[in-house]
């Protein structure tokens, strides 16, 4: 066991404890031909010194539900006393010291209802009760989670890898790697000081050094490591013998959390004045060779605020003894969430970026990276967590450092609808950006884009009676009912150049197409499709319109944030013989949508080319100019009205842009934003990727049956015709309009819970809150009676026929 092998099917670079649940969980899927590499000690990086919090209930239902797995992970290790991580399920308690808190915190115990998570709200004194040790001061509301817990990380690893091992996995120690070889783009081995292993799999899981081993490959994982202090306490409470653990206790309004320990407490929390370490002066993150085993040195001063509030919430803190304070780096992402998956080299996996909650989340990351590794596909649908998510701006470790920054000082802060990260801005701007800044406009933030959130200068003091309650109305503004209003009844242009587009050209495009999408695509120049890509269980993997510009060339279009998900899922698919050709064309091609019961009138003085719709029917593309600039006009619609998305040359973008609006001032247009996008779609029943179509639902579960053709083979079609169909989306119209759902809360039938809620909005043209969720077949029948839990109070509604707006199709199609 003392000599490296020279060849293994999977080789892991880290023994913390990310690599050894890999190694674990791959191993209980019979996969034992498994290598870990630690360049120290197991535990020795970020895992020894992690506090060892483990929360269940997340901001996702994917995340929330790797949680859960874990801590059925720890509980079944525990009752070994070989395998046993320390595992303590004393309950967590998180407190709400102000409205807004109290308000995320009954958000929070809807929806744990629909995972069976026994969240529930608790008063101050209950939580005083459970947690003898704090003030009530300022508390207003508090949850209580009886099977959250804590454990020991370091047993934790080792109980891990120790099973790995003795179920056939090899762990090597105090083994550095020095290279990573590649043929082609495809992994072929790992060089290391004790010699080479031979290998097409390798993942990296070694925490803060993640980066810098990924660079080996000129592959970008836009993780810092961050500074993050926490304190032990010596003995000062008195234990009962056999008395019940107190529960874990986070007070986010004042950045800090506790756990006991012993006859003390662990103390720490989020300060203000972050400190990333190991940059150089170029902001790449060096760690030092040594570095293992080891601590950052104490910081009492940016430990300062954390301490007085502490003793704000602890009283008995502000004269513990102090035991030792443990500052340790932690990989910190942009986002909060992990870096998971394969990446553009063949081969390369991730497994790094855990932001102080990698322990919360060590088993449900084995389980998943395992699946993937092995089957080629995660259980879960993982793209927030996909290290892919992140586009070319992080290659910019500026950028990137701004983000992480940003992101760990607002890591308790209350994360509303609509808000953006004010970091790194403005990046990625529109060729009309500056137009919009002089005319009101109020941007928002999508992967680096600027996007014009509504207009300023369209906002109605008449309209505020319409302004949903709670938070939904955070981010609302009147503007968004003066935008949809006059895109349903007269005119309105839209701003979409941050929409991804990827040209797909060349000999072999036509096939691989049709072999991708499952409606036809190849129909003819100027034609236009929507479609989806399926994954190999029939699952929705990407959600486009693909407009064939050339006998041999399309260009593909989705969300904004989808561009690299659709990009790799092509990359993923393409044959090695050179046929077919991507390129990413989004920053050159500027994206105007023109839509409203004048668009053809309007764009015929511009064009003089017939636009009726026998000349030019919905779903086509024609060629035309409008003076002097070239334009393809596309006849498709987000809003569901009559209208076409110009492209063009994104030099002449801003020119374009204002012959448009000027030529639009007779018939009454304004300009408009993506919150009106945003509430026209819902109306019209159009559905976003990610929330109400994953690659965990099919076309016929989301009502897509539509966009499937029966009449050719296409990849996950097999799957698709051979899953029951169990569940359905369906429209839900609420009885109180300003009642709007934000996601993920649950729905009620006859008195149970059936389900949770994918998306929805406030209709401003047809005065509705609507929401749309996954049922039993069974439960959604038109007219049924439900209710949705909206922030604390179960709001009464009726399944509907949807769309609510334009059922039939007409206004797009007239």
């Amino acid at each position: 066991m003392n000599k490296l092998p020279g060849q293994a099917g999977i080789v892991i670079i880290g023994g913390g404890v990310a690599g050894a649940s890999i190694a674990y969980h791959l191993a209980l899927k019979g996969y034992t031909d498994v290598v870990i590499i630690e360049r120290s000690e197991l535990t020795s990086g970020s895992t020894f010194h992690s506090a060892g919090l483990v929360g269940q209930l997340r901001g996702s239902v994917t995340l929330t539900s790797m949680m859960m797995y874990g801590v059925e992970l720890y509980r079944k290790l525990a009752e070994n006393a070989d395998t046993d991580p320390g595992w303590v399920e004393c309950g967590g308690i998180r407190l709400a010291c102000t409205k807004q808190r109290v308000e995320e915190l009954k958000r929070q115990v809807a929806w744990a209802t629909t995972f069976g998570l026994p969240l529930q709200e608790i008063s101050a004194e209950r939580a005083q009760e459970l947690f003898p040790l704090m003030s009530t001061e300022k508390v207003l509301a508090a949850t209580y989670l009886s099977t959250d817990g804590y454990l020991d990380p370091s047993l934790l690893c080792n109980s891990l890898a120790n099973e790995a091992k003795r179920m056939g996995v090899k762990i090597f120690q105090q083994t550095r790697v020095t290279a990573i070889n590649t043929r082609g783009n495809q992994i072929v081995s790992v060089t290391t000081d004790k010699g080479i292993i031979n290998t097409e799999k390798v993942v990296a899981a070694c925490g803060f050094y993640t980066a810098e081993i990924a660079r080996m490959l000129n592959v970008r994982v836009p993780i810092v490591p961050m500074s993050h202090q926490y304190i032990v306490t010596g003995a000062f409470r008195h234990l009962e013998k056999n008395a019940a653990r107190i529960p874990t206790l986070r007070d986010p309004d004042n950045l800090v959390y506790y756990r006991e320990d012993g006859a003390g407490l662990v103390m720490g929390g989020y300060e203000r004045n972050s400190a990333p370490a190991f940059l150089d002066n170029e902001l790449t993150d060096v760690v030092p060779k040594d570095f293992n085993g080891k601590l950052l040195p104490e910081d009492w001063e940016r430990m300062e605020e954390i301490m007085i509030n502490s003793s704000m919430r602890v009283p008995a803190m502000a004269n513990a003894p102090i035991r030792k304070m443990i500052n340790g780096p932690e990989a910190f992402t942009p986002d909060n969430e992990f870096c998971l998956g394969p990446t553009s080299v063949k081969g390369f996996f991730i497994a790094a970026g855990f932001c102080a909650h990698g322990i919360a989340g060590a088993g449900g990351i084995g389980r998943e990276m395992a699946a993937w590794l092995i089957d080629g596909h995660p259980t879960l649908d993982l793209w927030e967590m996909d290290v892919r998510r992140f586009g070319a701006q992080y290659k910019s470790y500026s950028y990137t450092l701004a983000r992480v920054v940003e992101n760990y000082e607002m890591y308790y802060d209350i994360r509303y609808p609509g808000d953006d990260r004010k970091a790194g801005r403005p990046l990625k701007m529109s060729s009309a950006y500056q137009w919009h800044k002089q005319n009101g406009a109020v941007f928002g933030e999508k992967s680096g884009w600027e996007r014009v959130n509504y207009y300023a200068t369209n906002e109605n003091p008449e309209y505020e009676k319409l302004r949903p309650e709670g938070w939904a109305g955070k981010n609302w503004s009147t503007a968004i009912v003066t935008e949809s209003l006059a895109t349903r009844e007269k005119l309105g242009i839209f701003d979409e150049s941050s929409f991804s587009k990827i040209e797909i050209s060349g000999t072999g495009a036509n096939s691989f197409l049709e072999n991708l999408c499952s409606n036809n695509v190849n129909k003819g120049v100027g034609s236009v499709t929507y479609t989806q890509m399926l994954n190999s269980r029939g699952g929705i993997e990407s959600d486009v319109t693909i407009t064939q510009t050339a006998e041999n060339t399309f260009r593909m279009i989705s969300g904004t944030a989808l561009h690299t998900h659709d990009w790799a899922w092509l990359t993923d698919h393409l044959s090695a013989d050179g046929s077919v050709t991507l390129k990413n064309i989004t920053a050159s091609l500027t994206c105007f949508g023109v839509w409203g019961p004048s668009a053809r009138e309007m764009m015929k003085q511009l064009t003089g080319i017939d636009l009726s719709t026998t000349s030019m029917p919905f779903l086509s593309m024609r060629q035309t100019s409008i003076d002097g600039i070239p334009v393809q006009l596309v006849r498709v619609t987000f809003v569901g009205e009559l209208g076409y998305e110009l492209y063009a040359d994104a030099e002449q973008g801003l020119k374009l842009w204002e012959i448009l609006w000027q030529a639009g001032k007779p018939y009454g247009m304004i300009a408009c934003g993506y919150k009106a996008i945003d509430s026209l779609r819902t109306e019209k029943g159009y559905l976003y990727w990610g929330s109400d179509i994953t690659p965990e639902e099919t076309p016929f579960e989301a009502g897509l049956n539509f966009a499937v053709a029966k009449n050719k083979f296409f990849y996950g079609k097999e799957a698709l015709l051979k899953k029951e169909l169990k569940k359905k989306l369906v429209t839900i119209l609420l009885d109180n309009p300003r009642a709007v759902v934000l996601s993920n809360e649950p729905v009620k039938v006859s008195g149970n819970i059936a389900g949770r809620v994918t998306s929805g909005g406030y209709g401003a043209y047809t005065g509705s809150s609507i929401a749309f969720a996954y049922l039993p077949v069974e439960l959604s029948a038109i007219d049924t009676s439900i209710e949705i839990l909206v922030f604390g109070n179960w709001i009464k509604g009726k399944i509907v026929k949807g769309p609510v707006y334009d059922p039939k199709g007409l206004r797009v199609r007239e």
